[in-house]
């Protein structure tokens, strides 16, 4: 039983690391859009978000979502006896 509950809660962290590595590259990738086509105000976030974000703060979440996502390992598995 120990092991179905390990696997969930991994399953549910790898789950929210994702969608925070998702959000992050897309937020990156809307302001890196901004940035060519001229607009250069950071001002513009995303409506969720209260506070204008820069290229480097995002880079350094997105490196650090990623870090936190390969300390997070490989799924537990059962072991056989």
């Amino acid at each position: 039983m120990g092991v179905e509950r390990a696997v969930t809660r991994w399953y549910i962290q790898r789950q929210m690391i994702l969608y925070e590595l998702a959000q992050l590259e897309a937020r990156l990738e809307q302001l890196s859009q901004l940035d060519t086509e001229g607009e250069v105000s950071t001002s513009q976030s995303l409506p969720a978000e209260g506070e204008p974000i820069s290229e480097e703060e995002l880079l350094q979440k997105v490196a650090m979502t990623r870090e936190k996502l390969k300390a997070l390992g490989h799924c537990p598995k059962p072991m056989m006896g």
